[in-house]
């Protein structure tokens, strides 16, 4: 097979040097300006006065935040799935079916041409970045396997198809690259997930897989996989020899930092992270695996900061990357896909300077606040993490729900669900827990004392394979499809219960 590493190590070197020629800043505000342009004579331009917007500060004058909801109520539903110069010149030709994690509720986010070369392009950069710390790396002189859903697609009408984001993607793959993609087309189309990867499995391990991608939970289910069926050693390198890369996104990497360590210890395979957004391919690692992720601030995308205590405000905080000091926001999006103002619903951390990066630390719907004591997903996620490490335990997966008070009683308290990698003592384990969390957040700490207001939580562990039984039941197995960290719907809240009650 050609090995066109070389070809990626040249354009690596060029784009470095086209991307330092003006500050982030700089270059983050003629993207909006390029953007409000193009869209200046579609609907939603024509009612926001794009034609006059000069700057920024125009555009925030000009243009509200909103949420999908916003969209899908002020924009899209009228003429959906037709959106002919909407919110973008054109016809939408895609949209990337995006499961609500904590909601649960569906949503159609729009895909256009130009959102296509933007992902493309980000792609290419991940790999760049990849040669540029690896330099013996020759990850294209074999297959990338990027382990997601079906390419099969639903045609809504006038040529418009609906699916998953990483499915249009391989569609949209130009033809000469298919004989460095695995699966092929045909083989993707599968969209039974377990019927697929046993399939992946069988039929990868006879193919030189250089790269390989995947949210962090699926690829350990898929590692297992591998071992059952090829009985070889518990290592990525023996089920793939020529491996260069492993690319994880999508959720958290922390919980799974320790299992990927036990599965891949060799130092020659590069972990990349990704945070690639069914509205964009917002930022990916080009530094090690601590120091966060490069913001793609040339490719489409303008960004804007919210501080997360004034996430729900009515007249929020609109900061960029010329204002924003080093903090956690929630993250907005004006993009190529005619979102504008777009609250994606993640939280960042923001890493300023001459090059910004972020870390993704959890989703505005991850904040935990039934009883006033605003915990939020990191935190959550970090007294998880504590209470595993005293036990000695992996954590492969968790989820909390509240608990409101019963008849009778004035205390709520929270259900942690969690699967461990080895049975662990209940009551310990939910007291560090509950010590973390009160060391970390005065006002959970607040609410504890006394137990008047909070109870102390309780734990559930339940056996290994019980979250995947889980997803697989609410129709959410595989693909994209992430377990809710934080119920916050009540029929989420009800799922976990029954999680819990087995």
């Amino acid at each position: 097979m050609l090995d066109a590493t070389p070809l990626l190590r040249g354009y690596g070197k060029l784009r470095e040097k086209r991307r330092t020629r003006h500050s982030a800043a700089v270059t983050q505000e003629r993207q909006l300006l390029r953007l409000v342009r193009r869209a200046a004579r579609t609907r939603f331009g024509r009612d926001h006065d794009f034609a006059s917007i000069r700057s920024v500060a125009d555009f925030q004058a000009r243009v509200p935040l909103r949420s999908f909801e916003d969209f899908k109520r002020d924009y899209f539903d009228a003429a959906f799935p037709v959106l002919d110069d909407v919110t973008w010149p054109g016809r939408i030709p895609y949209f990337a079916v995006s499961s609500g994690t904590s909601s649960g509720r569906t949503k159609h986010i729009p895909v256009t041409r130009e959102m296509i070369r933007s992902n493309a392009r980000a792609g290419t950069d991940l790999l760049a970045h990849h040669v540029a710390r690896y330099p013996r790396s020759d990850v294209l002189g074999g297959k990338s396997f990027m382990l997601s859903g079906s390419v099969a697609m639903t045609e809504l009408g006038e040529g418009i198809k609906a699916g998953d984001l990483s499915g249009i993607a391989r569609l949209e793959n130009p033809r000469w690259s298919n004989p460095f993609v695995f699966p092929s087309i045909k083989e993707a189309l599968e969209a039974d997930w377990e019927t697929k990867i046993d399939r992946l499995a069988r039929l990868s391990l006879c193919e030189p897989i250089h790269c390989l991608a995947g949210t962090p939970s699926w690829l350990i289910l898929f590692f297992e996989r591998l071992a059952a069926v090829s009985g070889r050693a518990r290592d990525v390198r023996a089920f793939y020899p020529g491996l260069n890369l492993l690319v994880y996104g999508g959720m958290s990497f922390a919980p799974y930092r320790d299992t990927f360590a036990d599965w891949c210890p060799s130092p020659e395979v590069d972990w990349r992270e990704v945070y690639s957004a069914s509205e964009g391919f917002v930022a990916s690692a080009d530094r090690g695996i601590d120091d966060g992720m490069r913001l793609n601030t040339d490719i489409g995308l303008f960004f804007e900061f919210v501080p997360i205590d004034e996430w729900e405000a009515e007249t929020p905080t609109r900061l960029t990357l010329a204002d924003a000091p080093a903090g956690e926001y929630g993250i907005v999006l004006s993009t190529c896909a005619g979102l504008w103002a777009y609250k994606i619903g993640d939280v960042v951390e923001l890493i300023p300077g001459e090059v910004p990066r972020v870390k993704v630390t959890g989703r505005t719907s991850y904040y935990l606040s039934a009883f006033g004591e605003h915990l939020s997903g990191r935190e959550i996620e970090a007294a998880v993490l504590a209470a595993a490490q005293d036990a000695g335990r992996h954590v492969a997966e968790y989820t909390v729900a509240p608990l409101y008070p019963d008849a009778g009683t004035s205390a709520g308290r929270h259900l942690f669900v969690v699967e461990l990698d080895a049975p662990a003592d209940a009551a310990r384990f939910a007291d560090i827990l509950d010590r973390t969390l009160q060391e970390g957040n005065e006002d959970y700490e607040v609410h504890r004392r006394g137990d008047y207001q909070l109870e102390a939580p309780r734990v559930v562990f339940v056996a290994p394979g019980a979250f995947t039984d889980w997803m697989r039941a609410r129709g959410k197995l595989g693909g994209q499809n992430k377990v809710p960290r934080v119920a916050t719907s009540e029929d989420v809240r009800q799922d976990v219960m029954k999680l819990a009650a087995g």
